[in-house]
């Protein structure tokens, strides 16, 4: 395993992360590294979501996030940003 020590509770990945995503304009099945997805996370859930750019046809994806989701994305490194509300 190297000379890097696991420390228990912490999920240290062994190999790349790639997540399977799908797009719903032309269906294509994708896998994206983390640097290709973002996640926002709102104060409701109806404003915690990801995004990517299909791989296929380009087009800007935005899917919700529960709570798993978020977990393993955030898990994985995908970038996060935190909307705050303005009222």
């Amino acid at each position: 395993m190297g000379d890097t020590a696991l420390l228990p509770g912490t999920p240290q990945p062994r190999h790349p992360v790639l997540f399977k995503a799908a797009c719903p304009e032309c269906r294509a099945r994708c896998e994206l590294s983390p640097a290709s997805l973002r996640l926002a996370i709102g104060a409701s859930r109806r404003t915690t979501f990801y995004s990517f750019t299909c791989p296929e046809c380009g087009s800007a994806v935005r899917r919700p996030a529960g709570e798993r989701i978020v977990e393993l994305l955030t898990g994985g490194g995908v970038r996060t940003l935190r909307l705050h509300s303005t009222a």
